[in-house]
This record gives structure tokens, sequence and C-alpha cells, in this order.
């Protein structure tokens, strides 16, 4: 068996990187995409290795000379690669391809060796890689039977995606058997290329060979294996965080991401927390079918979207400001306030994060729950004078939840000390107590030094559309902050969100009670390992302490090297002791999470 690597294109999209070198010659992780793939490739004990070159091809040329690869490799010019595309690169080496079985590469991939090893050891002969189809993927699909039969060959630019379900990516690896090229692939191909042209892509010569009734070619399916291709520095910068070899860096490239986790499908997210149970099919069907003028007009302004928070929140309009996302709200607050502001500790560190250490004042709980009352608060921060006072309910990330009666009894006292005070009830949904809000004109009237934070995207499921909301009976503020943000700092899917939301109130309290649900069950599994305590939480996450002997870090990067599972450990947070939070997902994802926590603490 030999190989055939086509590395004749000028890659501009990688910009420059590519100036000077040709696509195969950037470094991932600082070894050369050929550099890899010639060495994994040697491993099989090919016979020799073609290489078809074309821009920058001498010094790709004299660069592969100064590897230690001992299997013969032997070059082919493409002087025309600006005119042509791969089909004629391919054509090139068709006298190549009659001569033995043939492993076929585009030289842009990056692959574990278990891909390869895949393909090599699956006994059929002629084989197209593929795996299956997610959204970040371009290029050509495939269609296949139950038998691994390619039903078709779709282009990138005919791609349905209402069927992205049925669609399987080319990896751009393949395995063809002499007597395939002989009898079928090269016929067709020079055939394909005298009367449609050099600039075509050989991947349409298998297109029309699969029309024919004889069954020569079929898929390989990848299971789970790792593979990238790079077009452009987005591929180059994710390519780098899946196959880097230090385990430690690869932990750190991802945590920086702070999100974008849909390009790592095989990645499960016990990180960032959102209700898996919502929205639910209809309402998605319902913004899908609006999709095209969503997307293709300007959304309103500030009033409207004021006017639609207004609605969902049963308040008015002019005690609630929308935000892109909590965040963008709690930037405007905390820089809005002065003075010294008091915090419970640990907790979501976007507040303190956003306030002088020298004003902040912490009370943090003196015990191994974290676990506080409304008392504990007037107690410490009565004697510790503070001019402003944050609070989430439930917090973030110990779960403590203060019932509301007691959160009103909180806010009475606040009034009386002339204390602002901030509550985030970005999980309050999540409560047993229902009722649990104090989003309400009654309690917003009364009390104008109340701000009331709350993440949409957290508790409905929708971190995409980046929705916040800021309540407040301060209606000066809230009219100033209206006037600091963008005018249009809601894009229209958000806005759609939030006016077609009240129709899907049931679904909503379903789903909420899903979450409470499964959220008891997976307390009880947690506490069924070995090591592992599990703190009472009245959010969508559990804060747990594990056995001392066990690093945070550590069993953070085992989860995510062995498993793909991303969490997030508490070091930095903690008082010294070793705590993680784990989100609350499906019960699928749940049974994934405990099985893998067993295998690292408990086997």
């Amino acid at each position: 068996m030999q190989a055939i690597i086509l590395a004749a294109g000028m890659g501009k999209r990688l910009k420059e990187l590519t100036a000077n070198n040709t696509k195969c010659m950037i470094k991932v992780n600082g070894v050369t995409l050929i550099e890899r793939m010639l060495g994994q490739i040697e491993k099989h004990g090919v016979s020799r290795i073609t290489i078809v070159t074309g821009y920058e091809g001498t010094k790709l040329v004299d660069y592969i000379r100064t590897l230690n690869i001992s299997t013969p490799v032997e070059f082919i010019d493409n002087p025309i690669y600006d005119k042509t595309n791969n089909i004629y690169s391919l054509s090139l080496a068709s006298d190549r391809l009659c001569e033995e079985d043939t492993l076929l590469f585009e030289s842009d991939i990056i692959f574990e060796d278990s891909v390869l090893d895949a393909l090599v050891n699956d006994p059929r002969e002629t084989l197209a890689l593929v795996d299956k189809y997610e959204s970040w993927m371009d290029g050509t699909c495939l269609k296949l039977s139950d038998d691994d039969m390619i039903e078709a060959f779709v282009p990138g630019k005919k791609l349905h995606y209402e069927e992205a379900e049925e669609y399987f990516k080319t990896v751009n690896i393949y395995k063809f058997s002499r007597s395939f090229s002989q009898k079928y692939y090269v016929p067709f191909l020079q055939a394909y290329e005298k009367a449609l042209g050099e600039n075509e892509y050989y991947e349409q010569v298998l297109r029309v060979i699969t029309m024919l009734d004889e069954p020569v070619i079929k898929a390989k399916r990848l299971s789970g294996q790792k593979w990238y291709e790079i077009d452009d520095l987005q591929d180059l910068d994710i390519a780098e965080s899946l196959f880097t070899s230090n385990d430690d860096e690869r932990v750190r490239m991802l945590q920086e991401r702070y999100g974008g986790y849909w390009r790592y499908p095989k990645l499960l997210d016990y990180c960032y927390l959102v209700n898996p149970y919502y929205p639910p099919q209809k309402m998605k069907d319902e913004m899908r079918a609006s999709f095209d003028k969503l997307l293709t007009e300007y959304p309103s302004g500030m009033h409207v979207n004021s006017l639609l928070a207004a609605k969902n929140f049963g308040v008015h309009q002019e005690n609630i400001l929308i935000g892109n996302g909590a965040a963008e709200l709690i930037k405007i607050l905390m820089e809005g306030l002065s003075g010294k502001t008091g915090f419970v500790r640990p907790t979501f560190e976007e507040y303190p994060n956003r306030y002088a250490k020298a004003d902040s004042v912490s009370y943090v709980p003196s015990n191994p729950d974290f676990s506080y009352t409304a008392d504990d608060l007037m107690s410490f921060f009565g004697d510790n004078k503070v001019d402003n006072l944050i609070v989430i309910n439930p917090d973030n990330p110990s779960g403590n939840y203060i019932p509301r009666s007691d959160m009103l009894r909180l806010v009475s006292w606040s009034k009386d000390m002339g204390i602002k005070l901030v509550v985030d009830e970005s999980f309050v949904d999540f409560a047993d107590e229902e009722d649990s809000t104090l989003i309400c004109q009654d309690v917003l009237d009364d009390n104008p030094d109340l701000y009331i934070m709350k993440s949409i995207s957290k508790s409905c499921g929708v971190p995409g559309i980046r929705l916040g909301v800021l309540a407040s009976g301060d209606k000066d503020l809230i009219s100033r902050m209206k006037k600091d943000v963008s005018i249009w700092n809601i894009n229209s899917f958000g806005e759609f969100y939030m006016q077609i939301a009240e129709k899907y109130t049931g679904d909503y309290v379903s789903s909420l009670k899903k979450v409470r649900s499964v959220r008891a069950k997976l307390a009880e599994d947690l506490s069924g390992i070995k090591g592992v305590r599990v703190i009472p939480s009245q959010a969508n996450f559990f804060m747990v302490e594990i056995d001392g002997s066990v690093s945070p870090k550590d069993l953070l990067k085992a989860l995510l090297i062995k498993h793909d599972i991303l969490i997030k450990e508490l070091t930095s947070k903690s008082d010294g002791r070793n705590y993680l939070r784990l989100a609350v997902r499906s019960e699928e994802d749940n049974i994934r999470l405990i099985k893998a926590l067993k295998a690292e603490l408990d086997p």
C-alpha cells in the first residue's frame, strides 16, 4: 500500500501564515501538519509516499527532505495550482493510483493516530472515511444507508440544513484498492476532467461512481476519534486546543474560551449553567420559522424591549431594563455604586471583580456548606457597615437559598439601614419554593434602593441569545442605564424570544419541575460515590466536596482528557478544602458524569 497527499493549494484564508509557506507547513502546537501526517503514515509501513505540490512547492520539498522520514517520498508538481482544483492535482498522480492500493489524503487535516488505524485496519478494500456532520464543518457531505452504502454525495453548496441529522462529513482521507482505481476511479477521473475541466474536485468523481449499481465504495464511520480540518485562523486555534499533548495546556485553552463549546461536539459541559429542559421544541420551531426576518431586519430599540421585559415580568417599563446578558447590566450597575460594598464569599466573581478590593467587605460563612441565612447577613453587616450589599439567591457556587419571606425581611432591614441592596435571582426559579422572586411591582414601589438582577439565559436555557434584566424601584437609575447601553443592545432573536415567551409559560413551569426532580436524583447518585459530599442546593448545580487526597485540578484534567467532560473546580474560591461545582444537566448526561466520576474516584 502507498500514500498520496494533495498539497498544492494556497490556503489563502490562513492569511499571513501561508504568505510564504504552503498550507501543510503551518504549525499546530509547534509541529507542522505535514511532519505529523508523514510520521503517522509511516507507521503503517507504506511502500512510498507521493506528494502533489504546487504553491511554494520548492519550500515544501526542501522542508520534507529535512525530516526524519525513512519511507521513500516522491514529488509531483502541479504548475498551474492557481488555476486548478484538486481534481487536476490528483489526475497528475493517476498512474500511481493504478499501481498499488492507496491511502489518499488532503494535506490540511490533523487527526489522531486512531483515525488512520480505523481506516487501515478495516478489511474492506475501498472506503471513504466519514464522521457525523456537525455545524462547524464545511465541504462535501454524504448520506449513508444502514450498511454504509453511500446513497448520495452532497456538495457543500447543496446542503439542506434541515437534513443535517442525516449527513456525514467526508474527512478527506480515503482508501482505494488498486482494482477500484484501475476499473473505476481513474477512468472516471479522466473522463470527468475532460468533460468538465480542471477546476473541479475529485469528490465529484466519487459522486458519479456511487450512482453505479455495483457498490464499489463504502463509508467508514468514525466513532469518537479526533480530527480537524484547518482552513482559517479560528480552525487553527481550535485544532491547537484539541491536539496539544500537554494536558494542562488543553485544560487552560478550553477554560479560557468561556463557551463556544458547540465546536467541540463530543465535549459535555458541566461548567456553564443552563436549564436543560427549556425551551420546548415548539418554541424553537416558532423561532426557526421567523429566522429569515429576524436575521435580515433590525431589532427594536430600548423602549420597545423594555415594554416586552415589563410584560414578561409583570412590572412597569420604567422599572426594568433589558441587557445583552446579565453581564452587561452588572458592569454598568457596579460602576455606579460607591462606598463600602458587602459580598458573601465564595460567590459569582463578576460582582466583586467589578469593584475595588479596598472598598469590599466580605462575609464568609463559618461552615463547610457555606450556608447562611438572612439573619446571618443582617448580623454581620450590621456590625460591619456597608453602603451596598450584593446577595446572590440561590448563591453561586454554594446553591444556598434564602426563602422569599426572609429575603423580604432583608430588604426591609437594608432600607432601614440606608443600604442599597442588589439581589441576583438568576437561579431563583429552580428553588423548591415556587413563588420565590422579588420582581414584583409592589416590592419595587416600596423599595427604591432594591436592585434585582436576573439572567434569562441561565433559567431559560437560551444563553446564545444573551438576555438579562435589572428591575428596581429606582426609576432614575434605570433611566440612566438605558441611556448607557447601545440602542440596539438586544438582537432580533432575543427580542422575538421575549415577544413569544408568555405563550410558553406552562412549558417553562414544567421544565423547572423536571430540573428539581433530576437535581434530586443527581444528588443521590453523587452521594453514592466514594469520597464525595454533596452540599444541598436550590439551584441547577451542586457544590460538592471531594476527598482531601484528590486534587480538584487533577480530577478536572482527568475528566476532560479521558471522558470529554468539563467541570468547574473551586480551588481559588474555597477555604482550602477540595470543592467542585457540577451543573444539573439531562438525565442521560448525568449518567455519563456519574460513570466518569466513579471511574476516577471509586474504580
